[in-house]
């Protein structure tokens, strides 16, 4: 009978010492990275706090005092920045366009009798397109955020967005701010007529329709003005 060959100490404590691990799982495929979404929400839903919200999530510069210390690379890059999303900004102007069209297209339906929710609707309109820019329309809330020296006029906002690469000086910047004064005009003027009007006269809907084009007319002027600021 052959015996089986001895085992040395040194084989067995190799033996022993020598650590099975279990095998590596298999790396797992990176994850996909969400896709971006560059649809926009349709403006004509836009409200008075959406519209804020979007103005405060846009890049806000500092002013062009602050930046210049001959040196253009960072204002140049913000200016390009601020061009990129002037859509954003300007999306307000946008909704209270369509805002006050559709108020126009109910003054002048052309039907034989008004109803009172008609003026009541334009009403609303009128008062969304304001963007809080009309002390008298404010709401509780919004008139104590404005007590408290919080800026709620919307149009206000754009203006300081737009323009704060200007020097305070800067013809183009107080032109636009010429405009912002003539369109809060226009809009409490449009608001005081439309509470005082009988809808049931036509010479008093006429009113409210001419005024209405006025408003739109200076909404405009804002608008170009803005995008003067931003050379656009």
């Amino acid at each position: 009978m052959i015996s089986p060959p001895p085992v040395s100490s040194k084989t067995i404590s190799a033996t022993v010492a020598a650590p099975q691990f279990p095998p590596k799982p298999p790396k797992s495929p990176p994850l996909p990275l969400p896709q971006r979404n560059s649809s926009l929400h349709k403006i004509s839903t836009i409200s008075r706090r959406n519209a804020s919200s979007v103005l405060f999530s846009i890049l806000i510069a500092p002013p062009a005092s602050a930046l210049s210390f001959g040196i253009s690379g960072p204002k140049e890059w913000l200016k390009e920045q601020k061009k990129k999303s002037y859509k954003y900004l300007l999306a307000p102007i946008d909704a209270s366009r369509n805002s006050l069209s559709s108020a126009y297209l109910i003054i002048t339906k052309g039907e034989s009798e008004y109803e009172e929710k008609d003026l009541e609707e334009v009403r609303n309109l009128v008062n969304s397109a304001a963007r809080d820019c009309v002390a008298e329309d404010r709401n509780s809330f919004v008139a104590f955020q404005a007590k408290t020296g919080v800026e709620v006029c919307t149009f206000r906002l754009i203006v300081k967005n737009a323009a704060s690469l200007l020097d305070d000086k800067d013809p183009i910047k107080l032109e636009a701010e010429v405009k912002l004064a003539d369109l809060i005009r226009a809009f409490a003027s449009l608001s005081d007529m439309t509470s005082k009007i009988n809808v049931q006269v036509a010479s008093d809907r006429q009113r409210i329709a001419n005024a209405l084009m006025d408003t739109l007319f200076s909404l405009e002027n804002f608008e170009r003005g803005v995008k003067d600021c931003l050379e656009i």
